[in-house]
């Protein structure tokens, strides 16, 4: 069986109750017979040390029903605008031949899949200090963390083919620095020494209300002619890691550009996934100004589908500035009939005129 056909994505959702007894809920709706790759919660509380006890009652009850198969974990500070909690869950179904690793890092946890094609890892939560409040600081800590897995696992950082960068206050500044651009030079700089030939990952920068900086990451080293990975343009777009100067002025610091690809895919034989960057209404390099959430949705999705191409979207996240655009959102996406998990989630986006951000993946 196909590597597409294997892997799965999946929303489920927690009733209103306490915060632990939702967690509950939702660890038990969790396929049973599927192996559990990444479980990403979604959900805000009000205040800082609420968070940083959230994480510690997620983590612990993970631990406690997971025992030595514990997934990636991670959790987003962003408010659901349709449900008090929602758990993204990445899942596979193994072949008797493929080999499936828990393991771990410090107190991280990540998984290894191992088969003809290739390896491949699913990690996350590296977010160092939570308390700190210098982003770049932040940004360094969780980077190290990333490295030391990869370095643990021999993945080079070249091998990283999807990363979610979730970044608190993301058009914010400390000082002189906005947030978002201060995560960029780190990224620049963790970067620099790799040989990126092959594309950078496909990736995402959005807002979250608190928790610094949170980064996830899938990677894969593959081992036959017929899988490998692919960045893809959007002929509409500019690369992002090719913006001008006149883009990245509003940072008012040392600029670095966003070192990612509008989406980058995985081949296995005749299939393939792809894996689609956080996407928005702009246009070359420039965001569409002056419209409403209507028309960035349509461009959105116009972007999208020239990055999917023949690709069958399998899910989407919707990111939403505003959440009064909730309802306006869910209408126009529901005008697609794509009949989808799909996650709506209240952020930042990473520039001030954008109103709407959706990511997602489709296969092939």
């Amino acid at each position: 069986m196909n590597y597409c056909d294997k892997i799965h994505y999946s929303l489920y959702v927690a009733s209103a109750n306490d915060f632990s007894s939702m967690i509950d809920d939702l660890l038990s709706q969790l396929p049973e017979k599927e192996s559990i790759l990444r479980l990403v919660l979604f959900g805000t509380p009000a205040l800082e040390e609420e968070y940083v006890a959230w994480c510690q009652i997620f983590k612990m009850k993970a631990r406690c029903f997971f025992g030595d198969c514990e997934p990636a974990l991670s959790y987003v500070s962003q408010p659901v605008l349709d449900a008090p909690l929602v758990l993204e869950v990445h899942s596979y179904r193994p072949d008797r031949n493929e080999r499936i690793s828990y393991r771990r890092y410090e107190d991280i946890s990540y998984v290894l899949v191992e088969n003809e094609s290739g390896r491949f890892l699913f990690a996350g939560g590296f977010q160092g200090d939570e308390s700190c409040t210098d982003r770049e600081q932040q940004s360094a800590a969780a980077f190290r963390q990333l490295r030391g897995v990869l370095d643990k696992e021999s993945f080079p950082v070249s091998s990283i083919i999807r990363q979610w960068n979730y970044i608190e206050q993301i058009t914010g500044y400390d000082g002189a620095g906005q947030h978002y651009q201060s995560f960029n030079n780190v990224r620049t700089a963790f970067y620099a020494e790799s040989d990126w030939s092959k594309g950078y990952p496909a990736a995402t920068g959005i807002g979250m209300n608190l928790g610094g900086i949170l980064i996830d990451a899938d990677a894969a080293v593959f081992h036959t002619s017929d899988a490998f990975a692919t960045p893809i343009d959007n002929k509409l777009q500019v690369a992002a890691h090719a913006y001008s100067e006149q883009v990245l002025e509003e940072a008012r610091q040392k600029k670095t550009t966003p070192k990612f690809e509008r989406a980058k895919s995985m081949t296995f034989h005749d299939r393939r996934l792809v894996y689609i960057s956080g996407t928005a209404a702009i246009r070359g390099e420039e965001s569409l100004k002056g419209v409403g959430l209507e028309r960035q949705l349509q461009i959105t999705m116009e972007n999208i589908a020239q990055l999917i191409d023949e690709a069958r979207l399998v899910m989407l996240r919707v990111y939403l500035k505003n959440k009064s655009d909730y309802e306006l959102a869910r209408r126009g996406l529901e005008s697609y009939g794509l009949n989808i998990p799909v996650s709506y989630l209240q952020a930042g986006v990473c520039r001030e005129e954008l109103l709407i951000e959706i990511e997602g993946i489709a296969i092939e």
